[in-house]
């Protein structure tokens, strides 16, 4: 059931499945995991039935994980870097989604 219906990482979960059926079934399976180790969820921080979503800082959907486009924005919107602590910072942040950026290493080599 891990890793193939269910992700799990530290406190966020998602079931996932191709059809509504299936769904259900992975849903009702969870559920029983849950009560048998006696865990609960946060109804407030629960969403069924969506098709897309954000997760870890990506947008998960039918169409496979994309960057999320609040993240994207956030860069573009920091001030230039003024000092080498700030570059590495900027460049921390374009790691996150450097597997979104075609030659991320070349295009950042003026920072060097």
């Amino acid at each position: 059931m891990m890793h193939k219906e269910i992700e799990v990482y530290v406190d966020d979960m998602i079931a996932k499945s191709r059809e509504g059926e299936d769904h259900l079934v992975n849903l009702e399976r969870l559920f029983d995991h849950l009560k048998k180790y006696k865990l609960r969820l946060n109804p407030a921080k629960c969403t069924f039935g969506a098709r897309s979503g954000k997760l870890f800082g990506f947008v998960v959907s039918k169409r496979g994980i994309e960057v999320d486009p609040d993240k994207v924005k956030a860069i573009r919107e920091l001030p230039p870097p003024s000092s080498a602590r700030e570059v590495r910072g900027f460049l921390g942040r374009l790691n996150y989604i450097a597997r979104f950026i075609a030659n991320l290493t070349n295009k950042c080599q003026p920072l060097f």
